[in-house]
Order: C-alpha cells, then sequence, then structure tokens
C-alpha cells in the first residue's frame, strides 16, 4: 500500500476504532446488567410451625430485597429486585397451608421492570427476619422470610398446654374462670405459678431486623435474653436417692428439619422424617410411664417439619428444666456397607475416635444447611451459651449412653460397643445429662429399609424408653428448683 493510500485509509480505520470501542462498552455495560439483575427463581418453599414460619426463595444468583410491615390489617410486603416473575415464583401462592399459624394468603406480581412484590396477608402481627443465605449443600442462594410472633414461644407454656390437653377430662369449667390444676398434677403446679409469676421467655428468633427495614408501625420490642438455667448442681448425679415428688422431663431432639432433610437414604429416605417418627413413638411412651411413681413428660424441641438452631435446642432444653437429653438422628457414611447404631455424648478434650471427630463435624453443620440468620455478636455470645459443659454433666451422660446402648444391642447391630465422645454443639447443656443417638445407617439400603418400618421404630423407641428407666433407676433425679 503506498503513503498516498495509507494517509486514505487512516480516517476510516480510525472511524472502525471508535465504533468497535463504542461497541465494546456497550457489550460492558450489557454484561454488567446482565450480572447485576440476571437472577432466577428455582424453588419456592414454606415451612410453617407454632414457633414461626420459614419461606425461602431460591434463586441462581444473589438478590436483593426490601420489606414493609403494614399494621392494620397485618401484612408484610417484600420487593425482590433484579428478577421478572416466573412460573417458580408464581408457586409461592399455592404452596400456602390453611392451618399457617402466620400466613393468611399472599399475592405476587411484577411491581416494577425487575421488581417483584410478594404481599404477604397475616393472621397475627408478626416479627420479620429477611436475609440471604450463600450456597450450601444441595441450595442455591437463597432469600429467608422468617415469621416469629410479637412474644416468643415459651417452650415451659407450651409443655404445659400440652400437659392441660393429654390430661383427662374432668367435669366443665364455666366459660369465664381459669381452670384449675389438680393438686396432684406436678404440671398443674408449674401452671399455677406460672400465673402467679410470669416466666421469663427464651427467644427462638435469632437475631433483630436489620436496620435498613422500613417499619410502618411502631416495631415491638425485642424478646427478651435467655432466661437463666438452674445452676449445674442440679444436674442428676448418682448421689441422690430420695424420691423427687415432681414431674420428670426428658427432652427429645429429632435432628435436622425443614430446610435441613439431614442424610438421604439410597431409596430417597429422609433422616429429618425418621427421626421425628421415632421421636413421636418415644414420647408416647415417656408419657405414659413414671419414674419411682414419679410422672414423666416429654418435650420435643421440634414436633413438626421445620428448623431449629443448635443453639435453640439446647435453650428450650434448659427453659423446660429437662432432666435428660436426648438428640436422635440417623447415620450416613460414604461406604453404603457401614450399619449399626451408636450413642455419642459430649467430650471437653477432643473426639474418642476420627469418626466421631468427622460426624460431630458433620451434625455442627447443620445450622448452615438449615439457615441460620445471625451476626458476629451473636455468634459470640452462642457460642459462650454452648461452651458451659461441666464434667459432672458428661460423666452423667456416659452413664445415659451407656444405659442405651445396653438396650439398643437388643434390638439391632451396634456400630460402636462404647459411647463415643465429640464436640456436640447440641450436646453442650451444662446441667442436662445429653447423648446423641444413631439409630441406624440410613446411608445403607438394608438399615434405610429398616429405619422405614413401624416395627424397628416401636422396637427402637422400647429399647430408647428402658435405657432411659435404667438411668433413673440408678441416678434418681434431684428436687426441681421452685424458681422456674
Amino acid at each position: 500500500m503506498s503513503g498516498g493510500d495509507l494517509g486514505q485509509e487512516q480516517p476510516k480505520l480510525l472511524m472502525q476504532r471508535r465504533a468497535l470501542l463504542k461497541g465494546g462498552s456497550l457489550a460492558l455495560l450489557l454484561s454488567g446488567q446482565q450480572i447485576a439483575w440476571g437472577a432466577s427463581i428455582v424453588a419456592v418453599r414454606v415451612w410453617p410451625a407454632n414457633d414461626y414460619t420459614r419461606v425461602t426463595i431460591e434463586s441462581d444468583a444473589r438478590v436483593q430485597s426490601r420489606q414493609l410491615v403494614v399494621g392494620n390489617p397485618p401484612r408484610l410486603a417484600v420487593d425482590i429486585e433484579g428478577i421478572d416473575l416466573n412460573p417458580a415464583l408464581r408457586e409461592l401462592v399455592g404452596k400456602i397451608r390453611p392451618d399457617d399459624p402466620y400466613i393468611n394468603g399472599l399475592r405476587v406480581g411484577q411491581f416494577a421492570p425487575e421488581v417483584v412484590r410478594i404481599v404477604f396477608d397475616l393472621k397475627k402481627p408478626v416479627l420479620p427476619q429477611v436475609f440471604s443465605l450463600a450456597p450450601v449443600a444441595a441450595y442455591k442462594h437463597r432469600l429467608v422470610l422468617d415469621l416469629y410472633p410479637e412474644q416468643p414461644v415459651d417452650p415451659m407454656e407450651a409443655l404445659i398446654a400440652e400437659r392441660m390437653r393429654d390430661a383427662p377430662a374432668s367435669a366443665p369449667a364455666p366459660a369465664y374462670a381459669q381452670p384449675k390444676p389438680s393438686a396432684s398434677d406436678p404440671l398443674g403446679d408449674l401452671m399455677a405459678q406460672q400465673s402467679a409469676r410470669p416466666l421469663p421467655s427464651t427467644p427462638v428468633a435469632p437475631t433483630p431486623l436489620p436496620p435498613s427495614v422500613a417499619i410502618a408501625t411502631p416495631r415491638p420490642s425485642a424478646p427478651p435474653s435467655v432466661a437463666p438455667a438452674p445452676p449445674a448442681a442440679q444436674v442428676a448425679s448418682a448421689a441422690t436417692s430420695t424420691r423427687t415428688d415432681r414431674i420428670i422431663i426428658v427432652a427429645l431432639d429429632p435432628g435436622h428439619g425443614g430446610e435441613d432433610p439431614g442424610a438421604m437414604g439410597p431409596n430417597g429416605t429422609r433422616e429429618k422424617d425418621i427421626v421425628l417418627q421415632v421421636a413421636h413413638r418415644l414420647r408416647d411412651r415417656i408419657n405414659s410411664a413414671n419414674v419411682n411413681g414419679n410422672p414423666m413428660r416429654a418435650f420435643l424441641t421440634r414436633d413438626a417439619d421445620f428448623f431449629v438452631p443448635l443453639h435453640v435446642r439446647v435453650q428450650k432444653a434448659r427453659r423446660v428444666q429437662a432432666d435428660l437429653f436426648v438428640s436422635i438422628h440417623a447415620d450416613a457414611f460414604t461406604n453404603p456397607d457401614a450399619r449399626g447404631a451408636s450413642v455419642f455424648a459430649l467430650s471437653q478434650r477432643g473426639a474418642s475416635s476420627s469418626a466421631a471427630r468427622w460426624l460431630a463435624n458433620k451434625e455442627n453443620d447443620a445450622d448452615k444447611v438449615g439457615g441460620i440468620n445471625i451476626r458476629a455478636e451473636d455468634l459470640h455470645v452462642q457460642r459462650a451459651l454452648l461452651d458451659m459443659s461441666t464434667t459432672a454433666q458428661i460423666n452423667d451422660s456416659l452413664k445415659l449412653g451407656t444405659a442405651m446402648l445396653g438396650e439398643i444391642r437388643n434390638v439391632g447391630k451396634l456400630h460402636k460397643g462404647q459411647v463415643e465422645q465429640a464436640g456436640f454443639a447440641v450436646l453442650k447443656a451444662p446441667d442436662i445429662p445429653s447423648v446423641l443417638v444413631e439409630t441406624a445407617f440410613i446411608s445403607n439400603p438394608d438399615e434405610e429399609a429398616k429405619l422405614r418400618t413401624t416395627g424397628y421404630q416401636e422396637d427402637l423407641a422400647d429399647a430408647l424408653m428402658r435405657g432411659i428407666q435404667r438411668y433413673f433407676a440408678q441416678n434418681p433425679p434431684l428436687a426441681r428448683s421452685r424458681q422456674l
């Protein structure tokens, strides 16, 4: 090309370069918009429970949201930014159950370009918590809406209400009168104390609303702090040998729940479903039994399919001043040949085996899978609450676990013949003997099939009940503190 031709081509090349740069800038701009506004909803789930109702909106990218609470009638409006209304999100309307304690219904629509609004019509005012969770396990990004009652559910009140509901019917009381507890009913005595002196409540909401949330009505005061637990000296021990003349409370803790399915069997059996069934069967046995003439009562940390954070499980058991804490699980391992039941207690000095350490780490990750709204300061407080274990509690836990293993071996194979120990967060109540029972390996096809049968669940509940009775025969519980 000659110099003249090159001179004539230069303006043309310059224009082409400018056009390319302009196009490139536009391409970069479009790419940035796609990153910011390209999220799609892939699944929606609703978990109603008396404690709280959870709504989960899962997307393939993180989304932003804003929420507004309106007081009369009570409603919650949530704007999700960066998305368009799609069939997955429309399914949310049909997932609201008539028996949901908090949601009466909802509407969802395209409020503005790339903004979807969800309006919840509420049955009662709520304290909403809206937060995001990063991808974990099988989940992508999750936007979580937890609807808590203004007055947190008190575990002791729930236990009393259940006892009064199950009590034999007597002469009807006048409609205007409060039902009077029987003098021979220990839980009735607790109810009388409840009326005379309000009990401190255990908050089940992990954190308050973030400051950025717009509230159209005065916000209710935050739930009170965790009720102080009885001193560690009240831990059941072999030195106690007199009758207590009170109700004996056993806290049953069905593992996982809600967003956290737990382990999955090769045929799709979910751990959270099996352990809840076993807990219900064991509850029935406990509620019809007694210890040296003292009636027993079971308290479930969850009685339906919803998620309960690990520290809340411990708080609930302490709130009802449980005499024992039994967490029920179904084991899983990468090798499908692993089989047998196990019982675990807490350890203050490391795990008793690498397998026990691995299992404790896996179970302690339940909060990540289930989804917990937690700030740095809350995490510090919760870790402190779960780090007050005592030597006496661990010793009594080992006795309880040994008694249970002795009975479980009569109904199935044991994976380990002795109680193992590791740092399970859910076993860290300092004043309650606590064990974690792995009922069988749900990852083993034969044991998965066995766990699904009524016969094995009944046999297992019988074995656990006999273990509890054996423990109390050798370690009668202490008299309960009157300061509830």
